[in-house]
């Protein structure tokens, strides 16, 4: 199992991962139970249910780069373009917006 934590806004708001049945997203208990908790997206509206899917869920592949910056994200990390939850991982840990993604390894390792 592959999985990054979500921050929104800078706060840790869920856990997006991959596993052998497809790929999921649960939002923090704790930032749930916060009086300003917003939804990452409208389409992840505010939940304890966790958001499953066969394939990547469209709000999170919606953050991987695309055309020539998804090509050199490719060339730097060695990734596979089909792979998006490594993809997830690795390009997603500053992107433009309120989300950012991080992969629970790199966090364990520091």
């Amino acid at each position: 199992m592959r999985s990054g934590r979500v921050y929104f806004k800078g706060i840790r708001a869920g856990t997006v991962w991959q596993n052998e049945d497809g790929y999921g997203f649960q939002y923090n208990q704790e930032y749930l139970g916060t009086a300003d908790a917003e939804a990452v997206s409208l389409t992840l509206p505010l939940s304890a249910k966790p958001f499953l899917s066969k394939t990547m869920i469209p709000f999170f592949d919606g953050l991987i780069p695309e055309g020539w910056l998804l090509d050199i994200a490719i060339q730097n990390w060695k990734l596979d373009n089909r792979d998006r939850m490594g993809l997830l991982l690795v390009a997603c840990k500053d992107c433009i917006g309120a989300v950012s993604i991080e992969a629970e390894s790199e966090i364990e390792n520091e």
